[in-house]
């Protein structure tokens, strides 16, 4: 079956059978796990800095398909590991971060993430004593939650007030 997937694809005319995108995602899984499992490399990311930060997302595409997590080190923006897993269980994740920790030779100063309790669990059981914390977004989405509860609730006093 034919689809056009994007926009890009629609305005051009272009369709694109299933099995032709499967079979190039896997291609490039296939080159950036070549890429990635080269261990010179990856000790040589974190020799400049004596330590590496971390950043962990998942991304799925579809609720039921793969998820593939991502680790970057932050101080270089390099990606250090990339993978896609059936779940997002703490203890798969805690493996991904273990391979990394082993790779990497440098301490890991802190890990980030969107604060996901699978991959604070992981944190927990991959690499115990280190700090984890909230991206900028998650971080200023969840204070802005708080802001804008009590701002909800001084407009709904205000309108009681002026009625």
């Amino acid at each position: 079956m034919c689809r056009k997937f994007t926009p890009q694809l629609q305005q051009r005319d272009i369709c694109v059978g299933q099995r032709s995108v499967s079979h190039l995602i896997e291609r490039y899984e296939e080159l950036l796990a070549l890429t990635l499992s080269n261990k010179q490399r990856l000790q040589e990311i974190g020799r400049e800095y004596k330590r590496v930060i971390l950043a962990i997302d998942g991304m799925q595409p579809d609720v039921g398909h793969e998820v593939l997590w991502v680790i970057r080190e932050c101080l270089s923006g390099e990606i250090l590991l990339a993978r896609t897993l059936l779940s997002a269980r703490s203890e798969d994740l805690a493996v991904l971060l273990k391979e990394v920790n082993e790779a990497v030779g440098v301490p890991i100063a802190g890990v980030v993430s969107d604060g996901q309790q699978s991959i604070r669990k992981a944190v927990e059981i991959a690499l115990p004593g280190v700090a984890h914390g909230l991206c900028h977004f998650h971080y200023l989405r969840e204070a802005a939650k708080v802001i804008y509860a009590a701002d909800r609730h001084a407009k709904k006093e205000l309108t009681a007030i002026f009625k």
